[in-house]
């Protein structure tokens, strides 16, 4: 598994898959606590939503793999579902999801599909990998676990291999290391609660995978044909870009940022860079998440002051940069 030099960068950002100024820290309460200490992000409405702004977001990206094709270039979507919606029954009572939340990533595929734009159900994968004692998503942590993560790229990698004919022969993919258990608060826990709170929670046992004895370079600049682009859902930390490596016995690259700077950036970040400039992939896998499938380029209440601009704005680079 490739790195490039923006996820380079980027490692120096941690885990966390959202960056809050300290004035929002120390405001309103930005987690709600459910049933055994399951921690949910306030920011991911479990009420409202926004098709016209799921619509637009769905027209955005069928530009973007418009303008791929025009290079040969395939694009896969992963949509990461809501973990409020996953996990329902672990909410408190007075905040339950609504029905209309319950059923948006069902019509986020439609739309996608209908859009021709490739992927696949990552919430049916997820599902399929919540059996106890394992868990599809962390109880005190934003993000999937280890094993989410895995079982999502397995998915990817089907999606791959029956879509996207590959020119050159397998050259290898990253091996994988073995398991193991590591005690400690996840992400929403260790910024948004108290220590007193954090006591009460319990630390989590995060199961990862060690680096490989035989330890493979992440900065070697050989050509990667699959490239991804994505938060920190597949940050290396967690496996998906390795275990898609690995499935598929080739090079995988990457380019993720926090949450916070979006998709939108994220994508221009890597098309505008020397990474592909030198070298055109034959796939670019975006990694999205549910709740912020309704937030274009524009939505100041969303990204990072600096992420921001129009829609308009957006699709004249990606033109420029992918003509490149």
């Amino acid at each position: 598994m490739l790195l490039s030099n923006t996820m380079r960068r980027t490692l120096l950002c941690g885990i966390g898959g959202m960056v809050l100024s300290s004035a929002a820290l120390h405001s309103a309460p930005l987690v709600i606590e459910g049933k055994d200490g399951w921690l949910f992000p306030i920011w991911e409405s479990a009420s409202d939503i926004d098709k016209p702004g799921i619509d637009a977001h769905v027209a955005a990206i069928a530009f973007l793999k418009e303008q791929l094709a025009t290079r040969k270039i395939v694009l896969m979507t992963m949509v990461v579902p809501m973990k409020a919606s996953f996990y329902p029954d672990r909410l408190p009572a007075a905040k339950p999801v609504s029905a209309e939340v319950m059923q948006r990533y069902a019509y986020v595929m439609t739309q996608l599909q209908a859009a021709g734009i490739l992927t696949f159900d990552d919430l049916s994968v997820l599902r399929a990998t919540e059996k106890a004692p394992a868990t599809a998503f962390f109880r005190t942590d934003y993000h999937w676990t280890a094993q989410g993560a895995e079982a999502s790229a397995d998915a990817a990698a089907e999606l791959i291999r029956k879509e996207v004919r590959f020119e050159t022969a397998p050259a290898g993919g990253s091996k994988l290391g073995e398991w193991v258990n590591v005690r400690r608060y996840g992400d929403l826990a260790t910024r948004f609660m108290t220590a007193e709170q954090r006591t009460t929670l319990g630390r989590d046992v995060f199961s990862v995978r060690t680096p490989p004895k035989e330890k493979q370079s992440l900065l070697d600049e050989e050509p990667a044909e699959i490239h991804v682009v994505g938060n920190s859902f597949v940050q290396p930390y967690l496996g998906f870009p390795q275990k898609l490596s690995q499935n598929l016995n080739r090079p995988v690259s990457l380019t993720w940022k926090p949450g916070n700077v979006g998709p939108w950036v994220t994508v221009l970040q890597y098309l505008e860079s020397d990474d592909y400039v030198q070298t055109k992939p034959r796939v670019v896998f975006l990694q999205l998440n549910e709740p912020r499938m309704y937030a274009g380029p524009d939505a100041k209440d969303v990204w990072d002051a600096e992420s921001i601009m129009t829609y308009a704005a957006w699709r004249d680079r990606v033109k420029a940069a992918v003509a490149k």
